[in-house]
Order: C-alpha cells, then structure tokens, then sequence
C-alpha cells in the first residue's frame, strides 16, 4: 500500500499535473501549427515557386520486386513497389518546426517581459520597516508611560 500512497503523492504534486497540462496543450497547439502550415502558408509558397506542393516532392530510388509466400494453390504473386525519398514531407515538417520554435520563442520572451517588469516593479516599491525587536517595544512602552506621568 506504501507504493500506492507514494506514487499518488508523486502524481499530485503540482509539477506533474503542470506538465500533463502542458503536454496536451503542446499537442494541440502543434495540430493548429500544422494546420496553419499546411493549409495557408504552404499553398501559397508553393504557387509562388511554381505550382509545387512541398507533401508530392520525392525523389524515387527505384523499382522493386516483392514476392509474396505461396497461397494454397502455391502461386506466388510478384508485385512491385517503388522506395521514395520524401524530401517535401520533411521540408514540410521543417517549416512546422520553424514556426513553433518562433511562437515558443516569442513566448518566452513576453514572459521573461513580464516578469522583468514585476521584478522592476518590486525593486521600486520600497519596503516596509522592519519591525523592532520586542525588547526595543518594551523600552517603548516604559518610555511613554513615564512621558504621560
């Protein structure tokens, strides 16, 4: 049961649970990179530079023959299939990686703003008198009351 109690301490700790939220987030937010890569910036690059859709651009390695095992009647059927190269697919995949890095990056600059200004903000405010020692309170004190004699 000391396994249970640990493991259910662990996954309760507010890191945890920050990091889930981040990991579902990022996935999502990495479907609308891709989205936004493939369906607006692409299309019109690729028109651009004539026509070209970067996910069709392969360079093919050639032909080859695949048997497959003998059937019941022990015919072996041969078909051929072709290995390609998809250098589109990864040009694509590079230009998602490029805009997310940028966002990522333009996002940690706002918070690392934000958080210089707070920090600023902070250093300006000045701080509050610490207060005295209690034995400096009682002096205090004594020191009123032969005053208001």
């Amino acid at each position: 049961m000391g396994l249970i109690k640990e493991f259910k301490e662990f996954a309760m700790k507010g890191n945890v649970i920050d990091l889930a939220v981040g990991l579902i987030v990022g996935a999502s937010f990495g479907k609308i990179v891709s989205s936004l890569v493939n369906d607006v910036i692409m299309p019109p690059v690729g028109k651009i530079i004539g026509g070209v859709n970067f996910t069709e651009l392969k360079y093919s390695l050639g032909k080859t023959i695949v048997k497959s095992p003998p059937d019941a009647d022990g015919k072996i059927t041969e078909t051929v299939k072709e290995a390609f190269v998809n250098y589109g697919m990864f040009l694509q995949n590079c230009f998602d990686f490029l805009i997310v890095a940028f966002v990522v990056f333009m996002l940690v600059k706002a918070v690392n703003h934000a958080k210089a200004l707070t920090d600023k903000k902070a250093a300006e405010t000045p701080a509050a008198p610490p207060t005295p020692p209690e034995d400096v309170l009682l002096l205090r004190e004594i020191r009123d009351a032969l005053k208001a004699r």
